[in-house]
């Protein structure tokens, strides 16, 4: 069985797809970036380019049919994810320290509590994208 993208058709879906692939993304990049950065840099960094791609997914199939200049569209999207930086480095630093607390190992607590960091801004980057950032024109 294949994903045929063409055939969904809810925007809530077409999100929890692009924003899984680009949450997804943002997880894994940030193993290689530990490995030369800190922990909180790494998931700041994983954060963008994770926003990259979803930028990408969400302009193109997602909100298709803003005709919002691009320009103000990506400050857009990117004043939204500003909020989502905040919530999931927040997110993730305070998941991982208490996994540490509870007794979980150094590389679990922090790869667990990435993705739960990267959880705690989902919702909230749905709804700014799908108002502001890729809202389509009044009337």
């Amino acid at each position: 069985m294949t994903l045929n993208a063409a055939r969904i058709k809810s925007p809530k879906a077409k999100f929890i797809i692009a924003g899984s692939l680009a949450a997804g993304l943002n997880w894994l990049v940030r193993f290689p970036l530990n490995i030369v950065f800190s922990y909180e840099l790494s998931v700041i960094l994983a954060m963008a380019i994770g926003m990259t791609l979803g930028f990408i997914l969400y302009q193109g199939w997602v909100f298709p049919g803003s005709e919002r200049p691009l320009w103000r569209k990506i400050i857009d999207f990117i004043l939204v994810n500003l909020l989502g930086v905040v919530i999931t480095t927040a997110g993730a630093i305070l998941g991982r320290k208490l996994l540490l607390n509870m007794g979980v190992g150094p590389e679990w607590a922090a790869a667990t509590g990435h993705a739960l960091g990267i959880a705690a801004g989902a919702v909230g980057n749905y709804i700014g994208h799908q108002r502001i950032t890729f809202r389509k024109a009044a009337g």
